[in-house]
């Protein structure tokens, strides 16, 4: 299983595309994973002939877990590019720790002898740095530090706060012999328990994720969680988003669990739709959700739209939407009020000195993705609007990269193409706010006439909604951000952007 990145630990094989007896091409795709971070298409090592395959569609493994093994091609059998009397010269064990981190973990394997002619598909591809909760291996956004309580005026630059540190990399103090992920570490640590009375079931003996959720369950569930928060989500050093650790494998149920009746459904959670159900749970016991909604006029987005839709359209091979006006906007007011661009650390506020907008994308009814635009403050509308339709191409193809996922500080949902009226989200932790974007629709609406007289005339109008932690900043500021961001829409030339 290929490391996707610093904070995945497992991922499920939703597809091979390749069987038994098939040829495959080097870099040809093999098979699909999903993690708790992406669904991607994973290239063959080596060319050559599938003579095993070791885990099948539907089945979740760890990290460094051996999935299939290449042969020699064989005659009439050779992948493209090669003849059938071509063996797969050189094809050596691939394998990765699931630790990446330990320099005590064990090593891959040598060179498979000469007559076996095989390579073991475990460890594709290079192993990818950071991770978001939804959302590894991208660039780092840049923490500032700022007050825990954010002033009454208008909002001040924050400073540069130091670089955050990488986890100490050594054996964990249960001794050599336990070899512990970052994740791993991270949940022991915060539930108090002794990595010495945890029984491993990994490979070798090594604890996984699974056997600490375990031992939590087993004592109850009461892990020490330190200043007094909640060990779903403890206080902890504050990091860059991305370096969020990945959520409990398990949501815990409120209740008793429903059991289906005879007549009933049951389908069972793809691996999508069981983590984009516990990042909500863990979201919603986490942040103070509050809501705040402002009415938005589009007149003058509607006069700059229409006048160029069909150009654009025909020059960029994709249409103009509301969405990329909206994000521009939220850009230009994050700037000015940059607290609801921020994470909530350890009793202090980190306020990002990059916006870099996450856009949810639905996957066609499956599942839910937020790829991210990163550095959205250095782009106009027309390039918000290229990155924004590529990354929704490219998730719904499943050809996201690690870093197109990865260091997002808030977050756009787009419910509006299904005519909605008040969508009210919840927060993609670590971030501190996420806005909805409403069905927009022509309503009759009072106009000041020229001669100071009011009028009715029919407008295009439509709802956006913001969800804030409350932990973060007051309802003022809040609706500050909110009366900002609907000036810039209602008063802004857009034609001149475009």
């Amino acid at each position: 299983m290929p490391q996707l990145g610093e904070t995945v630990t497992e991922g499920t094989i939703t597809k091979w595309h390749k069987q038994v007896g098939d040829a495959v091409a080097e870099d040809e795709v093999l098979f699909e994973v999903s993690t708790d971070k992406v669904d991607s298409e994973v290239p063959s090592p080596v060319s050559g002939t599938i003579s095993e395959i070791l885990v099948q569609e539907g089945e979740t493994v760890s990290v460094g877990t051996k999935l299939a093994v290449i042969g020699a091609a064989s005659d009439g059998a050779a992948g493209p590019g090669a003849s059938a009397a071509e063996p797969a010269a050189g094809a050596e064990e691939v394998a990765e720790s699931e630790d990446m981190e330990s320099p005590a973990a064990s090593s891959p394997s040598a060179t498979s002898p000469p007559e076996a002619e095989q390579a073991t598909v475990a460890g594709v591809g290079a192993t990818a740095s950071g991770g978001a909760d939804e959302l590894g291996g991208g660039r780092r956004s840049q923490a500032a530090q700022a007050p825990a309580k954010p002033p009454t005026g208008g909002p001040a630059r924050p400073g540069t706060r130091p670089a955050d540190q990488r986890p100490p990399s050594g054996p964990a103090p249960g001794g050599p012999s336990k070899l512990l992920s970052p994740v791993v570490r991270r949940l022991i640590a915060e539930h108090g328990l002794d990595p010495a009375e945890i029984m491993g079931s990994g490979a070798g003996g090594r604890i996984t994720r699974d056997d600490v959720l375990a031992a939590v369950e087993r004592q109850g569930g009461n892990g020490a969680a330190p200043n007094g928060s909640s060990p779903a989500e403890p206080a902890r050093p504050a990091v860059a988003p991305e370096r969020e650790a990945a959520a409990p494998a398990t949501v815990v149920a409120a209740g008793p669990v429903p059991v289906a009746g005879e007549r009933d459904t049951v389908v069972p959670f793809t691996n999508i739709r069981r983590r984009t159900a516990e990042h909500m749970v863990r979201s919603k016991a986490t942040s103070a959700h509050t809501m705040v909604a402002v009415e938005v006029d589009y007149t003058a987005v509607d006069r700059a739209r229409g006048a160029q839709k069909e150009h654009f359209k025909a020059v960029e091979g994709f249409s103009l939407t509301y969405l990329p006006f909206i994000a521009r906007a939220v850009v230009d007011a994050l700037s000015e009020w940059p607290y609801l661009n921020s994470s909530v650390g350890a009793d202090e506020l980190i306020v990002h000195s990059e916006i870099n907008l996450g856009i949810a994308v639905d996957l066609d009814f499956e599942g839910l993705l937020v790829p991210v635009v990163h550095r959205a403050e250095e782009k106009r509308l027309v390039a918000l609007a290229r990155d924004i339709s590529g990354l929704a191409s490219r998730a719904r193809s499943k050809r996201l990269t690690m870093d197109d996922i990865s260091g997002g500080t808030f977050t756009l949902t787009n419910a509006g193409g299904f005519g909605t009226f008040i969508t009210v989200p919840v927060i993609n932790q670590p971030q501190v706010a996420i806005l909805s974007t409403d069905g927009v629709r022509k309503r009759p609406v009072v106009v000041e006439m020229p001669d100071g007289s009011d009028g009715i005339a029919i407008h295009p109008v439509g709802n956006l909604v913001l969800s804030w932690d409350h932990r973060a900043v007051d309802g003022a500021y809040a609706a500050a951000f909110m009366a900002k961001l609907r000036d810039i829409l209602q008063s802004r030339d857009w034609a001149a952007e475009l």
